[in-house]
């Protein structure tokens, strides 16, 4: 398995004359280490963190079939798991050259993917699995669920910590640089919540365009992240840079 663990893969700064919503970011040889490992007419699966929201999981193949093929990762078919199709995720994991985990809500995803016995399923997969935010979030052995609706920092009954894939025992918060300053139930997310639950633990706060890579035993962080331990704060890399984790 090679494993890719991004905040975001996307970017906004399409060319002129491009119709597509987005193109994959090619910050910190995104797309060139990506491309190394891509089997030229993949199989591509997209796993929904929302597997009732039909709309949105069509969009979401459609924005990324367009984006692959605009940088050359050709797709022979890009299919969606959600509560359509999800007794043949067997089938569907099995066919599958990447499997792209997708974002959203961290909870809900991980819900979805303990009723469809992901974990079990996706542990032997040969190909290119991609996280995406809360699909990268919820990569790890145990899940941090940082809070994130309104209400969930104070409900007594949300759980923080969630059993996940097991595919790395890394992590991720997603979107530092757009949800650093972010307030939750009257308190700042990470200065009153996140840095509060780091004691005993190891959060790694990664900016969109920057990723983890997993393969052979090694993890290597691509590009700006920030290490929080023990209640404190402090940049480990920074964008073109690299550290083995």
């Amino acid at each position: 398995m090679i494993l890719f663990l991004t905040s975001s893969p996307c970017s906004n700064d399409v060319p002129e004359g491009v119709d597509l919503p987005c193109i994959l970011n090619e910050a910190n040889e995104f797309v060139t280490r990506l491309s190394e490992y891509w089997k030229p007419d993949s199989q591509c699966l997209f796993i929904s963190s929302d597997p009732d929201n039909f709309d949105l999981n069509d969009e979401m193949i459609a924005t990324f079939y367009g984006a692959f093929n605009f940088h050359g990762l050709t797709i022979s078919d890009i299919a969606v798991c959600d509560s359509r199709n999800e007794e043949d995720a067997p089938e569907l994991i099995a066919e599958s050259d990447i499997i792209v985990l997708a974002g959203g809500h961290v909870p809900t995803q991980n819900a979805f993917f303990q009723r469809i016995g992901l974990r079990d399923l996706i542990q032997d997969f040969p190909g290119i699995v991609m996280g995406i935010s809360a699909g990268t979030m919820n990569c790890a052995d145990t899940v941090y669920a940082q809070p994130e609706l309104e209400g969930e920092s104070i409900d007594p009954d949300y759980q923080r910590y969630l059993p996940g894939l097991g595919l790395t025992e890394v992590n991720v918060l997603p979107h530092y640089q757009q949800v650093k300053d972010y307030w939750l139930d009257g308190k700042r997310l990470f200065e009153d919540i996140t840095y509060g639950d780091s004691f005993g633990n190891l959060f790694f706060a990664l900016v969109d365009g920057s990723y983890i890579l997993v393969q052979d035993g090694e993890t290597v962080l691509f590009g700006e992240a920030y290490l929080i331990q023990d209640g404190q704060l402090q940049q480990i890399c920074g964008e073109g840079e690299y550290l083995q984790l």
